[in-house]
């Protein structure tokens, strides 16, 4: 365990207090995002190591509970299932901040910018010309496979062009400090709450560094989801109806729906609230009678949004969404099919799609990809699984995942048979080093591994986050990062080097 401490001035009761000895702290040969391997921290963190160290134990311990206690106070939660139930728990955060420097963050926002402009492109050709496909850039046979492409969405181009209006994108840093896309979710992309919480928490226990750094802020974020929202609307009104669909209060991200509907000024509502009349047109039940519904955030998967179009069975869609979507008396978002971009076997294809489309190289590159359905990339992968994460297509949340270093002989030859029964379903990636940062752990700070999810969101225009949801994996030496698997999250800060640094 790493115990980077050093003695500070006894305490009033004569104990020896202790502070943190950033000479001490080693990140094992891993990049780590505050302190370099000379113990030294990096320029963007070199004010706030300053001042962590300056704290005693009792200091950080202190700012800790208040951390636990603003959580509690604010309601943040998240929701795991188990076979005995659900159970909501408070959502898991270190206080020791994650630095960006801008000057580093700058090209990641316009790699962030090309690579949704190039995913919504390909979305929109692939429900209709098909362009990509006729000209051999992407198989046809990874479409004809693909779980997540809905046929009711051919021939339909939404406003804008635009399929997937919010994105989150999973980026990973690798030894030699560069940024990789580990990931694209644009189904339902779900965390843009705790990103937001996350900063409100770190003002109340760290407030004075926010005097000491330029940080770049991130709670415009539900205005400009709004104001994204309401491009889209099919009416020329100034105020049109938006509203947050949610599966209900048992479903994992209820927090996020209801703290994204409450910021904007949005209904939150379930599919029993709404209806489509005969005219194709949505209308929100209220005790007012019949509203008419603009624009509507989903939070529920394409299956089962509409039992007259998708599974008949849903009971938590609206019966007739997409005849009012398509006939352009309602905007859904994420439009229904986007999905089909949301699968890591295309991913791999997307610095071809960013060539294709827009002419460009890929500004952040993916993480190097074996697709399973490859004859020759799944003999590879087959003998050489020790060495490999092996992921399926379309699941999430670190579910359905192998990290071959850390797995059996038994779990890999389990593995091994699934490939070999789907190919298709399968893709690998060699085991990363992925970046770590201090962390608070029992007590002592230690390096623990980390990704970084940014929201993008694109309607008439495209925003990117200024950071996102840093998620940590709090288990020693793990990789897996999701809350529901141990993990939890820290704030991000995007800052100028002219200031803290």
């Amino acid at each position: 365990m790493v115990r980077c401490h050093k003695k500070v001035p006894n305490s009033s009761d004569g104990s020896p207090l202790m502070s943190i000895d950033w000479k001490s702290y080693d990140a094992n040969g891993f990049y780590d995002e505050l302190i370099t391997a000379r113990g030294k921290p990096r320029p963007a963190g070199s004010v706030l190591a300053k001042y962590l160290g300056s704290l005693s134990d009792q200091e950080i311990n202190e700012r800790k509970l208040a951390a636990e206690h603003a959580i509690i106070e604010m309601g943040i939660s998240f929701t795991v299932y188990t076979e005995g139930g659900n159970i909501d728990r408070a959502w898991p955060f270190d206080i020791i901040p994650r630095i960006i420097a801008r000057s580093e963050w700058d090209p990641v926002d316009r790699g962030l910018r090309q690579r949704l402009t190039a995913l919504n492109l390909f979305i929109d050709d692939i429900y209709n010309e098909q362009r990509i496909v006729r000209d051999k850039v992407f198989p046809a046979e990874v479409l004809a496979q693909s779980k997540n492409f809905r046929e009711q969405c051919r021939d339909f181009h939404p406003v804008h062009g635009v399929w997937a209006h919010i994105c989150g994108s999973d980026l990973v840093r690798d030894a030699d400090g560069r940024i990789y896309v580990l990931e694209d979710n644009l189904r339902v992309p779900s965390g843009v709450s705790y990103m937001l919480e996350n900063r409100q928490v770190t003002k109340r226990v760290f407030p004075e560094l926010f005097e000491n750094y330029r940080i770049q802020p991130v709670d415009e974020y539900p205005a400009q989801l709004f104001d994204m929202l309401a491009s889209l609307s099919p009416r020329p009104l100034d105020y049109p109806e938006v509203v947050v669909l949610t599966p209900g209060i048992y479903n994992s991200a209820y927090f996020e729906h209801a703290y994204l509907a409450q910021g904007m000024g949005a209904e939150l509502v379930e599919g029993s609230d709404l209806l489509v009349a005969d005219d194709d047109c949505v209308y929100m039940r209220t005790i007012e009678g019949l509203e008419r519904v603009d624009v509507i955030y989903r939070r529920i998967d394409d299956w089962f949004m509409d039992p007259e179009a998708f599974d008949p069975d849903s009971l938590l869609g609206v019966p007739g969404l997409m005849r009012a979507w398509r006939a352009g008396n309602v905007a859904l978002v994420n439009a229904p099919g986007a999905g089909v971009a949301d699968d890591k076997v295309v991913y791999a294809y997307v610095p071809e799609m960013i060539r294709y489309y827009l002419d460009e190289e890929p500004i952040i590159d993916n993480v190097p990809t074996y697709l399973c359905m490859d004859p020759k990339q799944c003999e590879y992968v087959l003998a050489n699984l020790d060495q490999l994460v092996v992921k399926p297509a379309n699941e999430s949340g670190g579910y359905g995942m192998i990290v071959g270093p850390h797995a059996t002989k038994a779990q890999r030859r389990e593995f091994a048979e699934l490939i070999r029964r789907d190919p298709r379903n399968y893709i690998a990636q060699p085991t990363l080093k992925i970046s770590t940062a201090p962390t608070l752990c029992d007590g002592h700070v230690e390096p623990r591994h980390l990704d970084l999810r940014p929201f993008v969101l694109q309607g008439v225009r495209t925003n990117v986050t200024a950071g996102g949801l840093t998620r940590v994996a709090l288990n020693k030496g793990s990789l897996v990062v999701n809350s529901s698997q141990g993990g939890g999250s820290k704030d991000t800060w995007i800052v100028d080097l002219g200031s803290g640094g």
